[in-house]
């Protein structure tokens, strides 16, 4: 008697398996997801003086950045405030900069 063997068939069901680590790690990306926290007028007043503070007297700022249901901070001297675009130009090092809408701002924070 003979064992019928499938060869190499019997290893190709187990290719679903890099797709399901990849669908659990795009799962568990998503749960950490959170919703834009909402600012009421005092703090985006607030959020304003800081960053004028910041601008007038050439102090580092730490901004909180809400993108996509992650949020982030960018450390870095404000160099423009641009109300036409509603962006803040903020250098993140030596003739580097990155830019920041008013709106994704969720908390700002003066360093010394």
């Amino acid at each position: 008697m003979t064992i019928r063997d499938r060869g190499k068939m019997k290893w190709q069901t187990a290719s679903f398996i890099p797709l399901a680590f990849e669908m659990t790690s795009k799962m568990f990306k998503d749960q950490a997801r959170t919703v834009k926290p909402l600012l009421d007028e005092n703090q985006t007043e607030e959020f304003d003086l800081r960053i004028a503070y910041a601008t007038e007297y050439n102090q580092a700022v730490k901004l909180t950045v809400w993108h996509k249901g992650f949020t982030h901070d960018i450390s870095g001297r404000v160099h423009y405030v641009d109300p036409i675009t509603h962006e803040l130009r903020i250098e993140v090092k030596p003739c580097e900069f990155e830019r920041v809408a008013f709106d994704s701002i969720v908390g700002v924070k003066v360093l010394n």
